[in-house]
Parts: C-alpha cells; structure tokens; sequence
C-alpha cells in the first residue's frame, strides 16, 4: 500500500458516532471496567512505572486547543474523551480502582510542537489517549516505537491499521470512498456519469485519491479530474473550475470542514453543483448554519461511521447521552465529541487488559494492545485487534445527508458494506 500520508484525518468521523463507555469481554459495565466478582481472582498488584504511580493512571492528549483551522476539531473530541472518564472515575476507575487522570498538550495541530510537547510529557503517562491528525502522528510514530509508548491516533489512514504502536479506531478514510462511489454507482444513478475528486496536498488528501482509485478499478470507471489545493490556500477558484471544466457529476472531497465550506461555496458561484461526498472530517454542524447550507441540504453527502445522533435504540448513543447529561449537559450533537468518547473507550479497554495482566509498563501496554476487545455496542463497526498483522477495521460506511431538523444536522441514509470495500487489503 502506498506510505504516504500527512494531513488530517480525523474523524472523522464522522457522523454521530458514539459509544458506550462500559465493557469489554466479561468486563464490568456499571464501572466502565473489569469487576471482580465473587470468587475470582483480584487483580494482581501493580508497581509503579512511568505514569502510575501506585493509585492514578495518567494518559496523553496532543491535540489542537487553540487556533482557527483544527481547535473546533481538537477541543470537542477531547471532551468527549473527558466525559467518558468522568464516568469511568465516578465508578471507582480502571478495574473500579485506579482514577484516570489526562494529561493535555496544546500542539496548535503543528508538526513541530506536537514533537516538543510529546517529548514533554512522554515520560508522566502510560500512554496516549489521543494525537490529533496524521502529520503530528507521522512526526512523533517512530519516537513511539523507540520509547516503545502506544497512541491512539484521532485520525482513520489505512496506514495506521498494521502499526503496534498505535491504537486506531473506526473504518478507513480509504474504506469511506470506496463504500461511497459503490453507492454512487449503485444507487444514486452515477454509473457512467463523470465521476472527480478534489483533494488537498498532502498524506490526508493522499488517502482520498487511493481509496477512490481503488474504487474506480473495482467498479469499472475512470477519475476524470483530480484537482488539488494547499491548506493554506484562501482561494479555491482555480481547482473547482477544474472539475466544472471536467463536466464532474460527483466530486469527492477529502478536506477539514473551512476548505469543504469554500470549496462548495465557489462551486456555487460558478454555477456548478454537482453531487459533493465528503470523508468524515470534511463535516462540522456550523456548516449547517452558514451561507452554503442550502446547497449541502441539496447535494452533499458525508461518509462516516455509526448511528444517527439521538437514536438511543442503539446502547452506545444511549450510554453517552446519559453521560453528557450528568457531565456536560450544554454539549450540542458534535462528531467529534462522539469520536474522543469511542476512543477514550478504547483506550480504557486496552487499560482493563494491562492492569488485568498486573504490568502498566511499556511492554505491558503494548501487549494489552493485542488483547483489549473494545465494545462499541453497535457505535462503530467491531474492530478486530491483535497482532498488528491480524488487525481487521470495520469495512462499513455509514452514509448522511445534510438535514437541519434532526440533531446535529446529519440525518442517516444508510450502511453500505460493498464487495470493493471487502476486497481492499491492508499491508
């Protein structure tokens, strides 16, 4: 598979996505944890390592909390991260006895600072909970595997999927794309029409244009434009007047939510409204309430994964609903919020595993990687874990549509698991 990757990728997300904080395998629900129940065993004892010591587990954030282009990315999936151990510690902790503590870096989504904080606080955590983006993940992956350290990166690369140093979550923004042209061509009378992509420069725009291209040689069709942009670019006139010029009846877009807005907004401007799909970070709700809303009502559907929010015939949305109201009652429906929730959930299964093994250190952390069997209880797809070469994501999608009368703004359309998507491999 192609080794290229270096923005963005979050989560996605996407979509409504959340989980329920509670168990793994046989582990106790009510505590967030494994339980001991009468009869068994007791958790063995634990001697203190870099981030314990003795009665706290600290874990790690480096994320965005400040500056216009990731902080509304950043600052609601930490708090999602936040409300799912305000409960877990409510219950008495990691196995209902060790509190979690998080430790926060500010690294304003750069590269360079997202090194130094890393370094800063490598040593005062077990591991990390959240590293937002694929360019900060990218810098700090190999001081990962020299400090033998694990993190959970908050963004969805097909890349991450065979690292044992990282603890990945969810589908792939590859998985997005080829789930979404199978529905395109299958469902949404895209068969034969000119089908394009805009993308930005980079790793993240990289795994836009490769899951895309594995779907136009699974599904029979040609890209007819491939269109790119920097980040930093404040004028996106040129590259959308590249798919006009391509005749594009759909345009993928891999891009954060500000680029996505202007992208369709121009795209306005110039008469051309083709049908956008989106990978999950091309979504934040303010969208819905700015000038391109009626166009994204119209034609913009968002690959991402999970229920509805508020669908609480789903346990997960049901657990962190409940959550929010007893810890963070003014959040509104946020994707983001969601995905710090499902990955504080994993991180906490991969936690009950190494205290359940008596060893918080390094290589204890590391092994409980390949045991830790998170429970998404239907918010995400069940995701496979142990060794990194067995490691097997969900290859559902779940599609939305823009609609501003459900929360959030993302009313779910379907699930689509296509043949192409089962046949994508990762190396």
């Amino acid at each position: 598979m192609t080794n290229r990757r270096s923005w963005i990728r979050l989560l996605a997300v996407l979509f409504g996505v959340v989980l329920i904080a509670g168990a793994c395998g046989g582990r106790d629900e009510e505590s967030g944890g494994t339980g001991t129940e009468a009869g068994e065993e007791e958790t063995k004892t634990l001697v203190p390592v870099p981030g314990f010591d003795g009665t706290t587990i600290k874990v790690g954030v480096l994320t965005p909390l400040s500056g216009p282009v990731a902080a509304p990315i950043g600052i609601p999936l930490t708090d999602g991260g936040d409300v799912y151990w305000q409960r877990v510690n409510a219950a008495g902790g990691v196995a209902g006895k060790y509190k979690v503590e998080v430790v926060k870096e500010d690294n304003q989504y750069d590269p360079g600072q997202t090194k130094q904080k890393y370094t800063k606080i490598r040593d005062q955590v077990v591991m990390f909970s959240q590293i937002l983006g694929t360019p900060p993940t990218q810098t700090v992956l190999q001081d990962l595997k020299t400090d033998k350290v694990v993190a959970s990166p908050a963004s969805l690369d097909a890349e991450w999927v065979r690292e044992p140093n990282l603890l990945p979550i969810g589908s792939t923004y590859q998985l997005q794309f080829v789930n979404g042209a199978s529905y395109l061509i299958d469902e949404g009378g895209m068969e034969g029409k000119p089908i394009c992509i805009i993308a930005e420069e980079g790793a993240y725009g990289d795994a836009g244009i490769e899951g895309l291209e594995f779907a136009a040689k699974e599904l029979g069709f040609t890209i007819a434009v491939t269109a790119r942009f920097k980040a930093t670019d404040q004028d996106l006139t040129a590259p959308v007047q590249q798919l006009k010029n391509g005749n594009c009846a759909a345009v993928f877009i891999t891009a954060t939510p500000t680029p996505t807005g202007k992208i369709v907004g121009t795209g306005a401007q110039l008469g051309f409204n083709p049908q956008w799909v989106g990978q999950s970070p091309t979504w934040v709700s303010v969208l819905a309430l700015s000038p391109v809303a009626p166009v994204l009502e119209k034609s913009f559907l968002l690959m991402s994964e999970g229920p509805q929010w508020g669908d609480t015939t789903v346990p997960g949305m049901k657990q962190m609903l409940d959550d929010i109201a007893k810890y963070k009652a003014d959040q509104q429906p946020d994707l983001y919020f969601a995905f710090g929730y499902v990955q504080a959930l994993a991180v906490h299964a991969v936690l009950e595993a190494a205290v359940e093994n008596g060893d918080l250190s390094r290589d204890g952390v590391l092994k409980a990687v390949e045991e830790a069997e998170p429970d998404y209880k239907g918010m995400y797809g069940a995701y496979k874990y142990g060794k990194p070469s067995e490691r097997e994501p969900s290859r559902t999608t779940a599609i939305f549509k823009v609609d501003k009368t459900v929360p959030g703004s993302l009313k779910k359309v379907k699930d689509v698991t296509s043949e192409a998507a089962e046949k994508f491999e990762f190396e």
